[in-house]
This record gives structure tokens, C-alpha cells and sequence, in this order.
């Protein structure tokens, strides 16, 4: 059985995180925002840390604050300077001097062409280069912030400099030009000017996909709809199912079919192939009219309403909620607030690669510190759109040279069309979010790390406390995650005071997660204990072959409420069929 873990512990060390102080109400935001009526400006919890930026931030915020005024200006110690010069230059003797032998170690300079010769020469001195560009920028004396906004921008400027990137540098791309008379260069200038059109870089052929046809295909109904979202109720392919049914909160970012992506890779379809009802919560791609919405709606009209229509229509005591990425920190708001109401609509959750606690935020904490946040609440805080495309960039520049270089070298330097692939199809198939709601996500989880301190933050004027939920919940992460590290994700076994289970996979964000079992790819970890650390479960945890999936609808069974028939119709006779899946609000484009 799945133990349960130490909230109380982590008071006893963190006091603010778990003991709430007069002071700390009083700092508390709101967020609160209505879907229709009063005016909606920034949110009040956004003004009330503006105003008391130190006292809502509390004490790491201060801490923070002291650390940066502690170190001098960022730079690298001479002897340690004096160090990398020397290995630098005697790296360099060696490989002019031929006695560094071999053909450049990295997958761009894996052709033939790289191999030996000026260009076999010129990356390997690339190659070099980037090495004591790394090592260099790792040696700097700054606080942590600083240090890994160097390693990343060093980063970055290592990827773009590789020859690979440039036709006057890349023999592979140098030959097709010969061999193809000029035509690979022509149609490279054709998909660069289609690309800039898309103002993107396309990952796929994305004409062989359309949501509906070949995309989001299982088969279900739109039976609820609002202003922010339409349910989708899937029809069941079993006789029995559970009489709880099952309720998927995706994240706002991209669309919901990543969970649905084709019949062979659904994560939908297999839940229902396992005896579950399943809802799905399809989130409006919004524009201008949906631009003043706020965290609130998202949580009250949102995913709470969402939970209330599936346990009506399925005639339910309660309902099991899995939410994926935002959609679990959504999720896990929403239950803190009907717990905080007395509400108990929930039997168990499900929380796939997401932060409640975002104090180890990865990559993306780079981009995110008070000037950067208090000049997208200024622009769009108060009403207006945070673009999908300018979301989907950030991403993309996570992972350059997978998302940006590679298509650059194949598309624009070789001339070749990319490939079908479903998943980079769906990473193409941004969403717009409203700019109050994405203000106040940025300053009160990333920037000040809020939602889990007991009370701090007011969502739906209840005060938020994850630890009262106390729910069974099913934690997962992905052990290369780059937007949701795992380590961040095992943090929420310290916050849910609930009986929780820890799953591990391998892989990324998106490909650890969707791993249906028939292929029989990657592997997971298991553990029943939950040690205080990420890396004492991971030692102690057993590696096991396949896909995680079973390990999940295992563990979900128990809160299934038992088996009845399996209804015969979508909706009831409240909530008529609207349409069938996949629905109107899926098929919005964000350009």
C-alpha cells in the first residue's frame, strides 16, 4: 500500500508552510474574478503581493533578496580562469597537431561529409569550443539565479553557432545543392517563407492531420459548454463501468487531444477500454472577448464546474480527477477549494507531470523574475491575450536544437519536407490564454511560489490549503522532464496530506506521459515508501519494463465505487448531446 507522507515534518522546518499567521491572511490574495458581471481588472491577489511584495513572498522571497545583495558582480575567479586557458590550449595543440583522433562525437556531425577533412576539422574544433563555452559559464561566481541564466543564454549561443546551422559550413547541405541542381536550396527558401507567413517553425507535414479525422477520434459527445470549456463524455466499450466516472482536466496551454492523440496512443481510449466513464474538459482557445478573465474562472467556472456537471450526469457521489501539466495545478486549486467549502466531489485525484510546489521550476524559471512579471501585468494584466505563438517560442527554445536548429538545417539547408508525427502536430496547436489568468499563475506559483503555503493565496474567496484536500492521489513524473523536472513533481507528496502514490517514467514531459502499454517502450519505477527526498525514493524505487499505464488504472479500481451497467446514451435529461466529439472549441486556431 501506498504510504502516507510528512506534511507535519515539513512544518516542523518550513513554519510558514504550514502554520498560517494573522499576518499571512492578511497578505493573502484572492484572484477572485467573475465569468459575468462586475468589471474584471487585475486580480486582487496580484495587487494585494504587489503591495506587500516581500510580506507575500515570505521569507525565501527575502532570503532571495539577501543572497543577490551578498555576492559581488557575476565572474569567474582567475585561477579558476587560468585553468580553463591552459586545458583550452593544450586541448588545442593536441588537435591541430593531429594526435586528437576520430570523427566529431555529437549526432548533428554524424554524416559522412563531417567525418574527416575541413569540415571534420571544423566541427570538432566547434565542438571544443562549446565545451569550454559551457565549462566557462559554469564556473561563474553568481547566485543561483544569475548562474543559470548564464548556462542558459551560454547555451543558446552555443547551439546557434554549430556549422551544422549554416550553408557555408555544412557539407551535407553543401552536396544536396549540387546533386538536386539548385532545387534543394529553392524548396528550403519555400518552407522559410511558409514559416515565416505561420510566424513559427513547423515541425510536421500538418496537412496529413485534422482534428477529428485522424486526431482526437474516440468516440464521445459535447454534452456541457460555457464561455471557457465544453465536456466531452466518451462512449463506453465495455458492458460495466465504474459508477465514479472519471473527469480529465488537460492543461489550458495546447489542446486536450494530447490526450487523445490516435487510437493507438490514447490515453482517453485506454481508460475507457479499462471500465471508466470518462469526461473530458476541452478548453476554449480564447480571444479578446474572454480577455479579462482570471485565475478564479478558470478554477470556479472552470474546473469545478466541470466536476460538478460529470457527477451529475453520470449520477454520481463523487468523481476521480486527473489533471496533466497546469491542468493538475488547476485541479489541485480547485479541490483546495471545495475542501476549504466542505464540498467533498472528489474521490481521488491523478497529477501528471505538475508543480504545486514550483521552488525547482527548471528551464522556465529563467524567464520569469519581478521585472519580467510586473511587465506582462502591466500590459495585459488587466485585460487582454498572452499569445499562444509566443508560449509555444518559449518551449521551443528549451530544447533548440531538437525544435529549432534540427528543422532549420533539414528544412531550410537540405530542402526536405518534415514528416507526419502526431505529437509535434498538437505542440504546433497553441492556445491563447487570458492575460489577468496568466499574470496571476506567473506571480503567485512561479515568481513567489504561493499556492503551497497554507492560507496565503484567497482563489474563489476560500483560503487555499493543498494540505486540507487529503485525497488518494496518483503523482507522476517523467525523469528528463525539462518543463516539470521530477524532482519538482515529487514535491507534492510533501503537500497532499492524502494517502499518495509516486510513479516515475522515462522520457520527457509529453513522451513519458503518453506510453500506452501495447508497445511495450521505456520503463517506470515503483516505490511504496516516500522518503523525504526525490533521490532517497528514486534509490529506493524498482525499475520496471513497459508503460506506467497499468500501474495507474491498477491503482484507480479501488476508487471506482463499484460496477453498474454502462449507459446507454451521453448526457441526461438535463444535458442534451450539443455535438460529437471532438467538439467546437478544439478546432479554434490561435493565429
Amino acid at each position: 500500500m501506498p504510504s502516507k507522507p510528512r506534511g507535519e515534518d515539513r512544518a516542523a522546518n518550513e513554519p510558514t508552510a504550514r502554520k498560517r499567521s494573522a499576518p499571512a491572511k492578511a497578505a493573502a490574495g484572492t484572484g477572485k474574478r467573475t465569468a459575468a458581471g462586475s468589471k474584471r481588472g487585475a486580480s486582487k491577489s496580484g495587487a494585494a503581493a504587489a503591495k506587500g511584495k516581500q510580506t507575500a513572498a515570505g521569507p525565501a522571497a527575502a532570503m532571495g533578496a539577501s543572497a543577490q545583495g551578498a555576492h559581488a558582480a557575476p565572474h569567474v575567479h582567475p585561477d579558476r580562469l587560468a585553468e580553463l586557458q591552459a586545458e583550452y590550449l593544450a586541448r588545442l595543440r593536441e588537435m591541430m597537431s593531429g594526435e586528437q583522433a576520430g570523427a566529431p562525437a555529437d549526432r548533428r556531425f554524424s554524416g559522412e561529409a563531417w567525418q574527416a577533412g575541413p569540415f571534420g576539422w571544423a566541427a570538432n574544433l566547434y565542438l571544443l569550443n562549446a565545451e569550454f563555452m559551457r565549462k566557462l559559464a559554469e564556473s561563474v561566481d553568481a547566485d543561483p539565479k544569475t548562474q543559470e541564466r548564464i548556462r542558459f543564454a551560454t547555451q543558446q549561443w552555443v547551439d546557434a553557432m554549430s556549422p551544422a546551422n549554416y550553408l557555408a559550413t555544412n557539407p551535407e547541405a553543401q552536396r544536396k545543392l549540387l546533386e538536386t541542381r539548385g532545387e534543394s536550396l529553392m524548396h528550403g527558401v519555400r518552407h522559410m517563407l511558409e514559416d515565416l507567413q505561420k510566424g513559427r517553425i513547423s515541425h510536421t507535414d500538418e496537412t496529413v492531420f485534422e482534428v477529428g479525422k485522424n486526431m482526437a477520434t474516440t468516440p464521445g459527445s459535447v454534452v456541457f459548454r460555457n464561455e471557457l470549456f465544453e465536456l466531452i463524455q466518451y462512449a463506453p466499450t465495455t458492458a460495466q463501468v465504474g459508477k465514479r466516472p472519471l473527469l480529465m482536466v488537460p492543461p489550458c496551454i495546447n489542446k486536450y487531444y494530447i490526450l487523445d492523440l490516435q487510437p493507438s496512443n490514447s490515453l482517453v481510449a485506454w481508460a475507457v477500454s479499462q471500465g471508466h466513464t470518462v469526461f473530458m474538459l476541452s478548453w476554449r482557445n480564447v480571444d479578446a472577448a474572454q480577455g479579462e478573465l482570471g485565475w478564479d474562472d478558470y478554477i470556479e467556472h472552470g474546473v469545478i464546474e466541470a466536476i460538478r456537471r460529470a457527477r451529475e450526469i453520470a449520477d454520481a457521489d463523487r468523481i476521480n480527477a486527473l489533471g496533466f501539466c497546469v491542468g493538475g495545478t488547476l485541479l489541485g486549486t480547485a479541490a483546495a477549494v471545495l475542501a476549504g467549502r466542505g464540498e467533498r466531489l472528489i474521490e481521488s485525484m491523478t497529477l501528471l507531470t505538475t508543480f504545486l510546489d514550483f521552488s525547482r521550476p527548471g528551464t522556465i524559471g529563467v524567464f520569469i523574475d519581478e521585472n519580467f512579471v510586473a511587465f506582462r501585468e502591466r500590459t495585459i494584466g488587466h485585460g487582454g491575450i498572452m499569445p499562444g505563438r509566443e508560449l509555444a517560442t518559449t518551449f521551443n527554445f528549451l530544447r533548440p536544437n531538437d525544435l529549432v536548429w534540427n528543422y532549420v538545417v533539414s528544412k531550410y539547408l537540405k530542402g526536405e519536407d518534415p514528416p507526419p508525427f502526431d505529437l509535434l502536430y498538437w505542440n504546433a496547436d497553441s492556445t491563447n490564454l487570458p492575460g489577468p489568468m496568466f499574470c496571476w499563475y506567473l506571480r503567485h506559483t512561479y515568481l513567489q511560489n504561493e499556492l503551497r503555503i497554507p492560507g496565503r493565496l484567497k482563489v474563489c474567496g476560500v483560503p487555499v490549503d493543498l494540505g486540507a484536500i487529503g485525497l488518494p492521489t496518483y503523482i507522476y513524473g517523467s525523469r528528463e522532464d525539462h518543463i516539470v523536472p521530477w524532482h519538482g513533481a515529487y514535491e507534492s507528496t510533501r503537500l497532499l496530506s492524502g494517502q499518495n502514490r509516486f510513479v516515475l517514467g522515462a522520457s520527457g514531459h509529453i513522451a513519458g506521459v503518453i506510453n500506452p502499454p501495447a508497445p511495450n517502450k521505456r520503463s517506470h519505477w515503483t516505490s511504496d515508501a516516500l522518503p523525504e527526498q526525490a533521490d532517497d525514493w528514486l534509490a529506493g524505487a524498482t525499475e520496471h519494463r513497459g508503460s506506467w499505464w497499468p500501474d495507474w488504472v491498477q491503482w484507480l479500481a479501488q476508487f471506482n465505487g463499484g460496477l453498474r451497467a454502462a449507459p446507454a446514451s451521453p448526457g441526461n435529461a438535463k444535458h442534451r448531446p450539443i455535438e460529437l466529439a471532438p467538439g467546437s472549441y478544439v478546432k479554434k486556431k490561435a493565429e
